[in-house]
């Protein structure tokens, strides 16, 4: 497809989003299973079901176009998956381990974060008031999560890992 309209790059960003989310519906049960804290554990199971919800959102918008939702592997994306995959493949102490698992799960979160905000501004320059409504729905959830993770690591789980033999 070729970018020749803010409609097509519109297109392309839920394509995108699309893939991201897709792929993270792999990563979080991985990353749920290889975390040691409890909460931690939680959050990744909780997101999961959000992200569930976001790749429904996603389809629903696509029904509306005349596009399909796939076609398209979000570079990015995988690229932030590796690295947290890489993590839980170090020879890492459990409580160093669940502080990286949530540094790698908040680059996903703010990618995703400005894929949505960028998908919604586009929504609402093309004048598609309803999906821009689903998008900051979903941008809000989004910011949700990672505040999740933000209170998680801050209040308890950088504490266990700065308490860590290393």
């Amino acid at each position: 497809m070729k970018l020749n309209s803010l409609e097509k790059l519109y297109v392309h960003e839920l394509k995108d989003l699309y893939s991201a989310e897709n792929q993270l519906l792999d990563a979080l049960p991985k990353m749920r299973d290889a975390a040691h804290n409890a909460d931690l554990k939680a959050a990744f199971a909780n997101h999961l079901e959000e992200t569930k919800t976001h790749v429904a959102r996603l389809e629903t918008l696509f029904a509306d176009l005349d596009f399909e939702p796939g076609g398209h592997k979000c570079a990015a994306m995988e690229g932030l998956i590796k690295e947290g995959e890489d993590m839980i493949q170090e020879d890492i102490e459990p409580e160093v381990l669940d502080a990286g698992l949530i540094a790698a799960a908040q680059r996903v979160e703010h990618y995703e974060m400005a894929g949505y905000g960028t998908a919604r501004t586009h929504a609402e320059k093309l004048g598609h008031q309803e999906a821009a409504d689903l998008l900051q729905l979903t941008l809000n959830e989004e910011g949700l999560a990672d505040q999740t993770l933000s209170r998680l690591a801050e209040r308890k789980i950088n504490f266990l890992a700065l308490g860590a033999i290393g």
